[in-house]
């Protein structure tokens, strides 16, 4: 358990932190997704609820983003899964959110960007 843990947590870091783009990257959602799906997916189902929920409500994809990342270590724990997993699970979340800080910041001041449907 411990070593998939660690793997995974190798994978989702090579994704914010790249290698190839001088330790630059994306802010871990996708990443995360990928890792859950594979590691609990049954926990999946319940991030993604709160995710196409908070985005239905406020049509704002870094808030939806960031619901998902905090509902996934509560349904982690939720379904017993390894310690391990449920560590993995706070890290993760812990550092998309982190990533997210200037998109928090936005929210704050209203100022982030909203969905809008036919835009291109």
């Amino acid at each position: 358990m411990e070593a998939v843990a660690c793997a995974a947590l190798a994978a989702f870091l090579g994704s914010i932190f790249s290698v190839f783009l001088g330790f630059r990257g994306g802010k871990g959602v996708s990443a995360a997704l990928g890792v859950w799906l594979a590691l609990a997916p049954l926990s999946v189902m319940f991030a993604i609820v709160a995710f196409a929920v908070v985005f239905a409500v406020f049509r704002t994809m870094s808030l939806a983003s960031l619901a998902a990342a905090f509902v996934m270590p509560v349904a982690v724990a939720a379904f017993r899964s390894p310690s391990p997993y449920l560590l993995l699970a706070m890290v993760i979340s812990a550092l998309v959110i982190w990533r997210h800080r200037e998109n928090i910041q936005r929210l704050l001041r209203r100022e982030e960007p909203v969905f809008k449907a036919g835009k291109t």
